[in-house]
């Protein structure tokens, strides 16, 4: 089992754009699920924004982007970026995720989602917002 951290980059529109251009810039390879694509529209004007996004390159490089919806809050001077937790292991992420749970709020609570075996978000006690998850592997 190994777990890596990722930093994951928050926008409100602009992910797609962003993923491209650090692409460009460093390589590799993007992947941008749509929340169309993942069947999560709350906001039909935001069907074709980044639900799920990433820049994974060969030499090691690795970010993460997603556009925040619009009924959460956003701020780009406050919730700018999530430091990202994925590993392979179900027991392995439950259980860093009920150490860094305590005395945290929970976002979205660690459970199977639509993409991932298991996804979840929590800000901890120290303000830092964390995701969590399974990896799965994505066929778009």
């Amino acid at each position: 089992m190994s777990v890596t951290t990722t930093t994951h980059l928050n926008f409100r529109g602009a992910a797609r754009e962003a993923l491209d251009f650090y692409q460009s810039v460093f390589g590799g390879r993007t992947v941008a699920v749509t929340y169309k694509d993942a069947g999560a529209v709350q906001n039909e004007s935001e069907a074709d924004w980044v639900m799920w996004g990433e820049v994974a390159g060969d030499n090691g490089f690795h970010v993460m982007a997603y556009d925040v919806p619009s009924e959460l809050p956003w701020n780009q001077g406050e919730n700018p970026f999530f430091v990202s937790v994925r590993g392979d292991d179900a027991e392995e992420i439950s259980a860093l995720w009920g150490k860094l749970a305590e005395g945290s709020t929970i976002v979205s609570p660690l459970e199977p989602a639509q993409w991932a075996p298991l996804y979840g978000m929590l800000s901890d006690r120290f303000g830092v917002t964390w995701v969590l998850d399974v990896t799965a592997p994505y066929n778009g």
